[in-house]
């Protein structure tokens, strides 16, 4: 019989280094944001840099399809709570707008300047006033740090106010960071600064899901094992609290490839986003 056990807390959550050309991201999204971005301003089918409160993060670009939306879908950028904005994010945007949806993509404050569960609140009032903006259902995603955020949304403990929190129909959660215990063992930890307390009331898996929700965990096959076990156990505790849930695991996707179907309506991962 054989056991594992993570000793190396470092590696078991760090990516790039375990792909080839792993360096490029999450830069290599900084300019095909861009030309999304200029590509919908240009159309006059971008609002850029909406104020969701008064923080100087606390802004969202809504992208909007040729017709009336048929709803409204939130993108949760990741990066460790730590990096990035919505800048890199934009054209993630592009299969869900093409498929008729309005795309919400929001900056937060991050860390050490917040904590996890102050970025909840600021992504629940981004959430919130986004939908504000755009009728119909509300289906929320994120990667990575993204992921733990969109699915944190939809618990018992949301910061989402309760007219908001009844429009979502769909969590997609890419790559999520479900249970926030491994992380306090990282470095990174010094400016994350999650406690015991925090890690408990912020890890959906330690949440329970609001009635009806539907989830789904989408990963790649070629991530960190850590990612794939994170990715299965929401769903399977989430399971027998009563959701419903699903679990993918895309074939030879990384860390940051996974995210490339959102960019194509015919993708399997945004007609999963969209369904239902």
């Amino acid at each position: 019989m054989s056991y594992f056990k993570v000793t190396d807390w470092e590696s078991a959550y760090t990516n790039s280094a375990y792909i080839v050309d792993g360096d490029r991201w999450p830069s290599a999204w900084a300019e095909p944001a861009q030309v999304f971005r200029d590509r919908m301003t240009a159309a006059g089918r971008a609002r850029l840099d909406l104020a969701y409160g008064p923080g100087e993060r606390n802004r969202f670009d809504l992208f909007l399809p040729e017709a009336q939306p048929k709803g409204l879908v939130v993108f949760i950028h990741g990066g460790y709570w730590l990096q990035l904005d919505k800048s890199y994010s934009s054209h993630f945007a592009a299969g869900s707008i093409a498929a008729g949806y309005a795309v919400a993509v929001p900056s937060y404050t991050l860390c050490p300047e917040n904590h996890v569960g102050g970025i909840a609140r600021e992504i629940a009032a981004a959430i919130t006033a986004a939908a504000e903006l755009t009728g119909g259902p509300i289906v929320l995603t994120g990667h990575s740090a993204g992921g733990q955020l969109a699915a944190r949304m939809m618990t018992t403990t949301s910061p989402l106010g309760e007219v908001t929190l009844k429009r979502v129909r769909h969590v997609l959660a890419i790559s999520g960071v479900h249970d926030l215990r491994p992380i306090m063992r990282r470095k990174m930890n010094e400016d994350l600064r999650i406690d015991a307390e925090e890690a408990r009331s912020e890890s959906p898996v330690l949440l329970e899901p609001v009635d009806s929700i539907r989830l789904t965990c989408w990963v790649g096959g070629a991530e960190r094992a850590e990612f794939v076990r994170q990715n299965a156990v929401l769903a399977n505790i989430w399971t027998g609290l009563g959701a419903a849930t699903e679990v993918v695991v895309e074939p030879d996707k990384h860390h940051y490839s996974i995210l490339d179907g959102l960019e194509d309506p015919t993708h399997s991962l945004t007609r999963t986003l969209l369904a239902g």
